[in-house]
């Protein structure tokens, strides 16, 4: 990684948790967030994947735009430390725990393959 992806890389660690840290406290069922991006094409490349932990309470969210209020605070979040997205929900997407389980036996990395 590049001095400068490692910059880019620490901007973008600091932002997601804060968007971590606020969804945990104001929506019922999220549980985490991740993300991958290739520096190379940043950022058209960033993928932010956030979990919740049922189906039930990923759809609930949805039903209550909680997923509006997740791409707010994540672009918000982002611009905050500089890096602008056109589109975030181009890069924003949403997974359960409760598929991973179903799915991928609760394997997290076969998801994200």
């Amino acid at each position: 990684m590049r001095k400068t992806d490692k910059k880019i890389d620490k901007k973008l660690r600091q932002a997601l948790t804060e968007v971590c840290e606020i969804a945990l406290e104001n929506i019922t069922g999220f549980k985490w967030l991740t993300h991958f991006a290739n520096y190379n094409y940043f950022p058209g490349s960033l993928s932010i994947i956030c979990v919740f932990e049922t189906n039930t309470a990923l759809s609930k969210a949805r039903s209550i735009q909680e997923d509006n209020y997740l791409y707010r605070l994540v672009k918000e979040k982002l611009g905050s430390v500089g890096i602008e997205i056109q589109n975030v929900r181009q890069h924003v997407s949403f997974d359960t725990e409760e598929d991973c389980k179903m799915e991928n036996g609760g394997k997290w990395h076969e998801r994200f393959r």
